[in-house]
């Protein structure tokens, strides 16, 4: 365990500029507990608004590349990177089974980026529950940009769309990805669009029937419309367009009065998140309520209570437990 002391020499060193001091905070972070507290402190205030660019999309989409891509022309154009990117975790160090730099280690010997990897650790939204205060010490260490690749879950990745200003949904047309996008909600979270190995015979075809289905949706007058980028990540087709649309739908949102909502909104589920979480944690290990339950279960396994009814006692018990 890390004394206050040694996270504030971390913290002055990271003011500072320590790439080692940044990464070893970020390793606080991931513990969570009272240092990463602690972290957040010292971090937060230097926070600048550094813009965030979510992608997701299936497995095997090429969000790897496309990011590696894009990092390299922001780059060109002097951009400061961060860049997030959530693995799968593993069943056996609960540690990213890709480690850092690995996907992206072209890119590791730029002081202008700042890669991370991040395990995921069972989280059902393709992103690491330390992503938001991460993405805060990117911020704080100078990062204009702040790219965010999910895991690659398919349908439980819409988490992405309340910690980013920009959705990136990345599919493939050989695997139906259009279909399997609207099942499983990206098409509602999505800001662009990319058809992701558009050498493919049938890529031009499943980018116009995404159109097509983008265009009937039900979108308010003024609203951005999600365009859809034909792109060839492997061989850099497209990704010009793709940088130009983020940038697009940015001043978008800046020209809308947008952007500074989306930061409150993404704010706000932040504080709304994490307290719920706290609160299910201490609620559930409240001795009166693990009584309550103990003492109850054998008449729901009996059939003599159900469990509906055993929760509505135990709202009444946190009720009148806060006064409510």
């Amino acid at each position: 365990m890390r004394s206050d002391t040694d996270i504030a020499s971390l913290l002055d060193r990271f003011a500072h500029g320590s790439v080692a001091a940044a990464a070893r905070l970020i390793t606080i972070l991931e513990d969570g507990g009272a240092g990463a507290e602690t972290v957040m402190d010292g971090v937060f205030p230097r926070t600048r608004g550094a813009y965030r660019v979510g992608f997701t999309g299936p497995p095997g989409a090429g969000k790897s590349s496309l990011v590696y891509r894009l990092a390299r022309l922001f780059r060109a154009g002097g951009k400061e990177l961060g860049i997030i990117a959530v693995d799968p975790t593993s069943p056996f160090s609960g540690g990213a089974l890709l480690g850092d730099r690995v996907r992206m280690q072209k890119l590791a010997d730029d002081p202008g980026v700042f890669v991370r990897s991040l395990a995921s650790r069972g989280s059902l939204g393709g992103i690491s529950n330390c992503t938001d205060e991460v993405a805060d010490l990117l911020d704080a260490f100078g990062k204009e940009l702040v790219f965010i690749e999910t895991v690659g879950v398919g349908q439980s990745e819409l988490e992405i769309a309340e910690k980013t200003h920009t959705v990136v949904v990345v599919l493939v047309p050989e695997s139906g990805d259009g279909v399997q996008a609207m099942k499983a909600g990206l098409m509602e979270i999505g800001d662009i669009f990319v058809m992701n190995k558009a050498d493919h015979p049938d890529a031009i075809r499943a980018a116009r029937d995404l159109e097509d289905t983008l265009r009937i949706k039900d979108m308010p007058c003024g609203s951005w419309m999600p365009p859809v980028v034909l792109a060839s990540a492997l061989e850099e087709k497209g990704i010009d367009e793709i940088a130009g649309r983020i940038e697009e739908h940015r001043r978008h949102l800046e020209a809308h009065g947008l952007l500074d909502a989306k930061r409150r909104r993404i704010l706000y589920s932040r504080v709304r998140d994490a307290f719920m979480e706290r609160m299910e944690r201490r609620i559930w290990d409240n001795v009166n309520v693990r009584r309550l339950i103990e003492g109850k279960m054998e008449e729901v396994y009996s059939g003599r209570m159900s469990p509906t009814r055993l929760v509505v006692e135990l709202e009444k018990l946190f009720a009148s437990t806060l006064g409510m």
